[in-house]
């Protein structure tokens, strides 16, 4: 069992998928979001969709580094992470404005005050007006706050997204076929958009990343950002603290921390997104947001059998090689778990490719050709470069 089962989570998600196999695929089954026809307003030509995701057990890191040093502005974050998790899926069906958003936020009184809970809320509507200045509007609606101890330790973060959509305008990756070439586009560094270095981490795999990095003194002062019943091997097992200090020779030796390093924001592509389905709409044959699955995502969104190949990777991010080097995993586990560079991905011509990755140059996104799709008998992805040949 790999360390990742013995901590009580699944990287794939196996147990949940298997649970909806029997449930409606929706409308366009290899769709990325589930699609359904339109029950708000019963036109054939548009359809309706709702999307649920959250900042996961990332806001275990918040509440630790919010803890360790006052710094209460971590929780924006953490609602930055709730909100993209959502839009970001729902661009990868081309759905990017008139979106409406309920929040859902779990806590636990004794731990989270009243002023955490200010600071996600208002971080949230925060966001959504950062968004409008990109013609990408999200209404806020509100949501469920409930103080549920018996159930969560610190605090669980959660949003769902609605949208109601026209049919000419949707990706459902249907259109993916052999010849396609596959454009990255980079989870880290510093868009246009950002304030700040982006680490890449976005909002998976933060367990591992938290258990394998940080060290006992956070199993020994927070028991209750874990599970106590875990065997102690798996539990805060690396070298580090939060605020211990880190220069990243790939941008300019930039001096931060590990806490901010794992606690990035994750990086939202709605404004690129919207400027390619804008202008490129018919350069899209498929769309993957590499989020839980990380570079294996795209598998499950295949319209038919075929071999996916990538061998032009990013170099991963710092971050993701110093959670390698704490925990000891292989490539292969990586990239199932975490993005390792690139976080979304468009299938589209070779005569378009380069358009897509001037679009996001120009805002600051480093982008590339990372792979191609070839025919096959059955669904094959190929993983190449320095860690070798990965098969799945």
């Amino acid at each position: 069992m790999s360390i990742y089962a013995r901590r009580g989570v699944s990287a794939q998600k196996e147990e949940v998928h298997a649970a909806t196999k029997h449930l409606d695929q929706g409308l366009y089954p290899n769709a990325f979001c589930k699609i359904y026809k339109d029950s708000l307003g019963n036109d054939e030509d548009w359809i309706n969709v709702m999307h649920a995701d959250g900042a996961g057990t990332k806001s275990i890191l918040a509440y630790l580094y919010w803890k360790e040093t006052g710094d209460i502005s971590v929780w924006k974050g953490i609602a930055q992470d709730a909100v993209v998790m959502n839009i970001d899926d729902l661009l990868c069906v081309g759905i990017y404005d008139n979106i409406l958003f309920s929040s859902t936020i779990d806590r636990n009184k004794q731990h989270i005050p009243g002023e955490v809970l200010e600071a996600i809320i208002n971080g949230t509507n925060d966001i959504f007006e950062w968004l409008k200045t990109f013609g990408i509007n999200i209404n806020y609606l509100g949501g469920e706050t409930a103080d549920v101890g018996d159930v969560v330790r610190t605090i669980a973060v959660n949003g769902t997204m609605t949208a109601r959509w026209s049919k000419k305008k949707l990706i459902t990756n249907d259109r993916i076929q052999p010849g396609d070439l596959i454009v990255g586009f980079s989870s880290f560094g510093r868009a246009d958009y950002e304030s700040e270095y982006n680490s890449g981490i976005g909002s998976n795999g933060l367990t591992s990343a938290r258990h394998d990095v940080l060290n006992k003194y956070y199993a020994d002062n927070f028991p209750q950002t874990y599970e106590t019943l875990l065997p102690e091997d798996v539990v805060y097992i690396g070298k580090h603290r939060l605020t211990d200090k880190i220069h990243l020779a790939s941008y300019n030796n930039y001096e931060t921390d590990i806490g901010k390093l794992i606690l990035s924001p994750t990086r939202t592509y709605a404004p690129l997104v919207k400027q390619v389905l804008e202008h490129e709409f018919d350069a899209v044959h498929g769309m993957i947001h590499c989020s839980g699955g990380g570079q294996t995502k795209c598998m499950k969104y295949l319209p038919g059998p075929m071999k996916v190949i990538k061998d032009n990777l990013f170099e991963p991010p710092e971050i993701f090689t110093i959670i390698q080097e704490a925990s000891g995993s292989s490539a292969s586990e990586m990239y199932q778990v975490f993005n390792m560079g690139h976080r979304l991905e468009i299938f589209t011509t070779e005569e378009k490719a380069p358009i897509l990755i001037k679009i996001a140059t120009q805002l600051g996104i480093e982008a590339k050709v990372v792979g191609r799709v070839e025919a096959s008998d059955t669904k094959q992805l190929l993983l190449k470069g320095r860690f070798g040949e990965i098969i799945f």
